[in-house]
Order: structure tokens, then C-alpha cells, then sequence
């Protein structure tokens, strides 16, 4: 999967989040080490998502932009 993450330079190096996946974001000293961290806190999202749906009635729908 992909998605659109926003890069901040700061400070103490780089904040960066997911417009997609609301409170998802992360930092690092580095760029890269920032984009790894958002790596794993977007992994970390989407398994909490499944929890909270599991047992549900789920529906999976495609959208075209």
C-alpha cells in the first residue's frame, strides 16, 4: 500500500504525518529515520484498525480519484 505522508522540517529534525489516517504521525533526526518511523506508525494504525472492526460487517470499496 501507499500513501501521502507530509514532511516538516524542524527543529530537532523532521515531523511528519498521514493526511490519510487521522493522528498518525511520527519524527526523527533524519529524514529517513523520520520515513521509518511513519513506516511502522502506519503498520501500527492499520493493525489497531483491524482490531477495533473485527467482528463487524466489513465492506471493502474502491474509489478512483
Amino acid at each position: 500500500m501507499k500513501y501521502r505522508v507530509v514532511l516538516t522540517k524542524t527543529d530537532e529534525g523532521f515531523s511528519v504525518h498521514c493526511p490519510g489516517l487521522p493522528g498518525c504521525w511520527s519524527q526523527g533526526a533524519t529524514e529517513e529515520e523520520a520515513l521509518e518511523n511513519i513506516r511502522d506508525a502506519i503498520r501500527e494504525y492499520l493493525v489497531a484498525q483491524e482490531e477495533i472492526v473485527r467482528g463487524q460487517d466489513v465492506r471493502v470499496v474502491e474509489v478512483a480519484v
